[in-house]
């Protein structure tokens, strides 16, 4: 047990000290945004808003993510990923704070589009720096070091948020988001200042090539907003199938659900560590992610017996696990074409976009035709997903830029 616990602190050796510290920083971030599961409950309980008043207002928090992410890029190409990340944060912590006194239809939709548009500026900044930090053979295994404090951060948030309410209302779950961006924001400016944080891979390109006009990019964004549109719907409609068709309770759901976090946790840098040294290019890893995301799908028609609901699980779960870091590491290289904002926030949009359609889609699905026949609609999407990942890679052997 001991050999195999230092096995798996290996798994980190020669990261940088700054995407640690870049790793703690999105942890009190993300672990601070513990309002927003929460939001929907606050939105109908509190201020006594209408099912479609609160479907509005999720649009407008995904079309806020969408600008937010896109304005970041520019930002950050134009006025460094420093200066966005902390301008992101600080403001960020005092629009959380200022949201609770809103209270009308109107002022709620403005309130929240507002708060995503300055919040998710801070992505593709993060992006960015994590990309400035790392050594080149060292970026996929640092974005998997972000997702594993992305992940204990929405770990821990809910539990927090749930126990601020309980004790304090939700005026103070305002509060303590607000307040936890604001001290992100302190520790960002104390550790990563420019001034003192050394860049290990500070790339700058003397005549950037326009993410507009980068067709290999465009078919993998493609790509990208439909696994995200497929991922997606285990985080919406798949607890409904859990509950209406399985008959689990909430918190088999819960339990459930949680597995996913414990074994990204557990299992994702090792597995990353492993996938590095195996040869695969990172677009035919992508392609293994996607297909076993869609096997987990596939399997749930399969039978009734409820272990298939684990099974299909785990199957997402190691997709996940392989796609999303080398999705990342795919646009980060990609990026060295041109302005690294730029590249990384239409990257992070891909899943923004998948956020406004793939919840409402799979909802309307499931209504229209039942949750088989979705599954079956969601692997069909799949396939056409794996086909541009297909294409992608004939591409870039085509182009000689296959990495």
């Amino acid at each position: 047990m001991k050999t195999l616990f230092k096995n798996y602190l290996k798994t980190f050796d020669g990261l940088s000290r700054e995407v640690w510290w870049l790793a703690l920083i999105t942890f009190v971030n993300r672990a601070g945004t513990m309002v927003i599961p929460f939001l929907s409950l606050y939105l109908t309980d509190n201020l006594k808003f209408t099912f479609p008043d609160v479907s509005w207002i999720m649009s407008a928090f995904g079309l806020g993510s969408v600008a937010g992410t896109w304005i970041g890029g520019k930002l950050t190409d134009t006025i460094g990923y420093y200066k966005v990340m902390v301008s992101s944060l600080l403001s960020t912590g005092f629009l959380f704070i200022a949201l609770q006194f809103l209270n009308t239809f109107e002022s709620v939709c403005l309130g929240i589009f507002l708060v995503m548009v300055v919040a998710d500026t801070f992505r593709p900044a993060m992006f960015v720096a994590m990309s400035v930090y790392s050594k080149p053979e060292n970026k996929t295994r640092s974005v998997t070091l972000i997702r594993l404090t992305i992940n204990l951060g929405f770990s821990a948030g809910p539990a927090i948020g749930g126990l601020i309410i309980t004790t304090m209302g939700y005026g103070g779950l305002f509060w303590v988001d607000g307040v936890t961006c604001i001290m992100a924001t302190l520790l960002l400016v104390k550790v990563l200042n420019p001034r003192v944080a050394k860049p290990v891979d500070n790339i700058i390109v003397e005549s950037p090539v326009s993410v507009y006009k980068d067709k290999p990019f465009w078919i993998f964004f493609f790509a990208m907003v439909i696994f995200g549109i497929i991922f997606l719907q285990y985080f919406s409609t798949m607890p409904l199938y859990y509950k209406d068709v399985h008959a689990m309770t909430e918190l088999e759901i819960g339990i459930l659900i949680g597995l996913n976090g414990f074994f990204i946790f557990v299992l994702e840098m090792p597995l990353i560590k492993w996938l590095e040294q195996v040869g695969f290019t990172k677009v035919k890893l992508i392609i293994i992610g996607l297909l076993l995301t869609i096997l987990s799908f596939f399997v749930l028609n399969l039978t009734s017996w409820i272990g298939i609901l684990l099974i299909g699980m785990l199957f997402m779960t190691v997709g996940e696990m392989i796609a999303f870091p080398f999705s990342n590491a795919f646009a980060i290289d990609r990026a060295k074409k041109g302005n690294q904002g730029e590249y990384l926030s239409m990257y992070v949009m891909a899943f923004s976009i998948a956020h406004i359609f793939g919840h409402n889609a799979g909802l309307r699905l499931i209504d229209a035709f039942g949750f088989n026949n979705t599954w079956y609609i969601m692997v069909a999407l799949g396939v056409v997903g794996v086909l541009l990942l297909y294409y992608l890679n004939r591409v870039l052997i085509s182009n000689n830029e296959l990495t």
